[in-house]
């Protein structure tokens, strides 16, 4: 699990959250609130620094979660994508949750954003202990 198994991974979670979030754009455009242009897209959509950010994101996660698999002796595909799925949901969605909560942020948002930080986890847990 060295520096290529955590690009490799970050970046397979990048690419699902593309799709992820190409599935759901419109219930997400809805529930975030972000603001569109006048052909119903975010107005940012064309400003490279969300992306950027969320590349160096995704790459950052997986090398943390590289960290905390190897010194838990976590080397199966199934126990890198289960530890995956609960770093997600048990520790990246409640952070999400808080936030949301005090800043009046929509249940169907924290749905959203909740279930691309416990699958894009768990894909990054399964990438990383087949790589």
């Amino acid at each position: 699990m060295g520096i290529l198994a955590v690009i490799a991974a970050g970046l397979a979670s990048f690419v699902f959250g593309a799709i992820w979030y190409g599935v759901l754009a419109k219930s997400w455009m809805a529930a975030s609130g972000v603001e569109l242009d006048e052909k119903g897209q975010p107005a940012n959509r064309s400003n490279p620094l969300p992306y950027i950010t969320a590349v160096i994101g995704a790459i950052l996660i997986a090398g943390m979660m590289r960290h905390v698999l190897a010194i838990s002796g976590i080397d199966t595909p199934i126990k890198g994508l289960v530890s995956g799925l609960g770093i997600g949901l048990f520790i990246a969605t409640p952070w999400l949750a808080t936030f949301y909560g005090f800043s009046g942020r929509p249940m169907r948002l924290l749905a959203i954003d909740g279930g691309y930080a416990t699958l894009g986890s768990g894909l990054i847990g399964l990438v990383l202990t087949l790589l």
